[in-house]
């Protein structure tokens, strides 16, 4: 695995693509009534940055659970990925969570850690206390991935635990089985073909396979091998066609924006400062209707009002 890989942004999408799932998985006892009419929305939580100081919960994803009906009120969901769980700092996330809390108005926030490595000394909650009172207790769900068992979920109907398959725990000589399982997790329970390219790369990411162990799954798996291997050439032609085609629409526009400034400047003398924005923002279609009209035009406010 990639010393470079950003852990917590690639479970930031993972959330925000699939939040129904990520939340049945991570926060299970919570997510019981959160149905597929039940509204997720993802909230920015940038202004909270300053109160925070450095270590600011930047790449967490706060969700919004909303019930369309009204029959429960709404919850706000906090999910922190931590790769290292020697940093997880839990007076950091009840800080955060007592934050987004006063800052939204409500006392209804479930704080969810997603520890990527487990820990044995992970504390389980926090107690404000004297010898005589309780101040303030504070608990979170966490799901430490590398001790929940795969196969568990080798045929889960939820496509964010197929695609941690690879992060659970499973034996050495189970590699392989474990990989093929997120991929056809991955390619019937997703049809949108660029989010099967984005998850592959996550999926290969974290299974981390030697050059021998990628031959031996081809070998094993050639069905899915050749899909996956199809479906990127495919998205990748396409990306080249969408450039060439991006490309030659604005070599025109730049053609037919210099040829409108030769024109402008031949009728009407130097240009002004404003009629370089208006030209140099306009599509291809406003400047050919200009240049036509330059034979008309008694000024250059006619021109481009």
């Amino acid at each position: 695995m990639s010393k470079n890989t950003s852990h917590d942004q690639n479970f930031k999408n993972l959330i925000l693509d699939y939040p129904h799932q990520a939340l049945e998985f991570f926060a299970a006892d919570e997510a019981k009534d959160i149905h597929s009419d039940v509204r997720i929305t993802p909230i920015r939580q940038e202004q909270l940055k300053e109160r925070l100081g450095e270590r600011f919960h930047e790449l967490d994803v706060p969700l919004l659970v909303e019930w369309p009906d009204g029959r429960r009120e709404a919850l706000l969901f906090v999910l922190e990925e931590e790769t290292d769980p020697r940093r997880f700092s839990i007076h950091r996330l009840a800080h955060y969570t007592l934050h987004l809390s006063e800052l939204f108005e409500t006392q209804r926030v479930v704080p969810v850690v997603i520890f990527l490595h487990s820990h044995a000394h992970l504390p389980a909650k926090l107690s404000i206390q004297s010898e005589r009172h309780t101040y303030l207790e504070f608990n979170y769900l966490q799901t430490q991935l590398d001790t929940m068992p795969a196969s568990q979920f080798l045929e889960s109907n939820n496509l964010v635990a197929r695609l941690n398959l690879p992060n659970m725990q499973w034996h050495q000589t189970e590699k392989i089985e474990i990989y093929a399982k997120a991929i056809q997790g991955l390619l019937t329970l997703e049809q949108d073909p660029e989010k099967q390219l984005k998850y592959l790369d996550f999926v290969d990411i974290y299974t981390d396979f030697s050059e021998d162990e990628r031959i031996v799954y081809q070998q094993r798996y050639p069905k899915e091998d050749q899909k996956m291997t199809g479906l990127a050439e495919r998205l990748h032609n396409e990306g080249v066609q969408q450039g060439i085609q991006q490309g030659m629409q604005q070599g025109m526009q730049k053609g037919e924006a210099q040829a409108l400034r030769k024109l402008i400047q031949l009728k009407f003398g130097k240009l002004p400062g404003w009629t370089e924005e208006r030209i140099s923002t306009a599509s291809l279609e406003q400047l050919e209707v200009w240049i036509e009209r330059i034979l008309t035009a008694e000024s250059l406010e006619e021109l481009l009002g």
